[in-house]
């Protein structure tokens, strides 16, 4: 293996095309970010924003900013925006509420379509053991609902449980604990030719990797606004639905269960009965968040500003070499200190981050880096979880990032007592 230096990693940052991105961002002085697939990091475009939304259009405009700022509309217009990032079509997704709540709206309706055509035997819920927990915890809960039965099971494992049994496979396209990513059209025909309906949590992919749902036939994905979109914390999530599924609810006579009064036809009409809006409307449930879409519209700006360098691909190739150059620097400098990669080698396997895991120290390892400026994070029971965001990290952040690392590996600065308090949020 051919020696790497932190000058390759210069080299690879003055040819690098998508370097005018980073100046996109607040990045803070002295600090080596790794943690977008946690939370983004703040677009130099949103406080400005943020300003203009609350002090003239609330401050100044007041209730007139539902129509005349739009805000009214916001769901969809950010909505729009995300389709262009996920291979989904104008009016095809509403930015609202949390990914949770969403994957509680689309998974009812999935759940009651199968009951509604009468399909007995499927009552099965298929998911990933290591998926996210909020995704099983409301798995669990519809499924009790509904009387169906959630099956958890290996990534490796998931292609035997397409069967006559199974009514709904719920999967993350990139898994949060391991980065690897499923093959979605692949994984999606198999599910449909087995006459299930297919879920995708897009959380850790939409603004990481190229995502196709219209080109994967998808059936629904919901998906989160403050990891990859750079949203700010607690940012609205989305939702899409394959536009065959609103004729289907429609004849089924299904509707999403959160029916609140911006997903009915017409709101303002103050009608005493709900009357399902059309297409993806219908899943919009309260009054949308004026100040949380406006600073979310502007970190999917943040991550749209890369197609006049190449898009999503060009995102896509930077972020492979910056996780392979990681992965190859850990291996070439950590060797002996019992790391190990968990993160799928192969291109088409991997999301944007990296995960290693080692048996001890793993969170005071994690706090020690941060300490020193290098921000990751940490998953129990001892995984070291790194997120390479190619919009704004260099080769050499990479190459510093690692140097830090074998440090507090060499000198066991990980070990004082500082670095191994627990602390709320790991």
């Amino acid at each position: 293996m051919t020696t790497l230096t932190r000058d390759h990693c210069l080299a690879l940052d003055a040819a690098d095309a998508l370097a005018p991105l980073r100046e996109l961002f607040e990045l803070p002085e002295g600090q080596i970010y790794l943690d977008g697939n946690s939370l983004g990091v703040l677009p130099r475009a949103t406080a400005a924003k943020l300003r203009e939304v609350v002090e003239d259009e609330w401050g100044r405009d007041l209730i007139q900013s539902w129509n005349k700022a739009g805000w009214i509309h916001r769901p969809q217009t950010v909505g729009d925006k995300i389709a262009r990032l996920i291979g989904a079509g104008p009016g095809e997704v509403i930015a609202a509420d949390s990914t949770s709540l969403n994957l509680y709206k689309v998974l009812s309706v999935a759940l009651q379509m199968v009951q509604a055509e009468a399909a007995p035997g499927r009552r099965v819920i298929v998911s990933e053991r290591e998926n996210f927990p909020t995704d099983l915890y409301i798995a669990q809960s519809l499924a009790q609902q509904h009387g169906f039965e959630l099956r958890l099971v290996g990534a490796d494992e998931i292609a035997a449980q397409l069967d006559g049994s199974l009514a709904v496979l719920m999967l993350t396209q990139v898994n949060y604990r391991t980065g690897r990513q499923h093959d979605m059209a692949a994984v999606t025909a198999a599910a449909q030719r087995a006459g299930a309906l297919v879920v995708w949590d897009l959380a850790h992919s939409a603004g990481a990797v190229p995502v196709d749902l219209r080109g994967s036939n998808a059936d629904f994905a919901i998906g989160c606004g403050y990891k990859y979109l750079n949203g700010g914390p607690g940012a609205p999530a989305f939702v899409w639905m394959h536009e065959r599924h609103a004729q289907r609810m429609q004849a089924l006579r299904v509707d999403q269960p959160l029916s609140g009064w911006m997903g009915h036809a017409a709101p303002f009409e103050f009608s005493t009965q709900y009357r399902g809006a059309a297409g993806i409307t219908q899943f919009l449930c309260g009054t949308p968040s004026a100040i949380a879409l406006a600073a979310l519209e502007c970190g999917v700006d943040s991550v749209l500003a890369s197609e006049p360098f190449g898009g999503m691909a060009a995102l896509r190739r930077k972020s492979l070499a910056l996780t392979d150059l990681f992965i190859a620097l850990v291996e070439q400098r950590c060797a002996g200190h019992g790391l190990s990669v968990q993160t799928p080698r192969a291109h088409a396997e991997r999301g944007s981050q990296v995960s290693l895991i080692r048996e001890e120290g793993g969170y005071a390892i994690v706090q020690a880096l941060i300490a020193r400026g290098v921000v990751g994070d940490f998953r129990a029971p001892g995984l070291l979880r790194f997120g390479l965001t190619p919009l704004y990290l260099r080769h050499v952040d990479v190459w510093d990032a690692v140097e830090h690392l074998v440090q507090v590996l060499e000198s066991g600065e990980w070990r004082q007592e500082r670095f191994n308090r627990a602390a709320a949020v790991t």
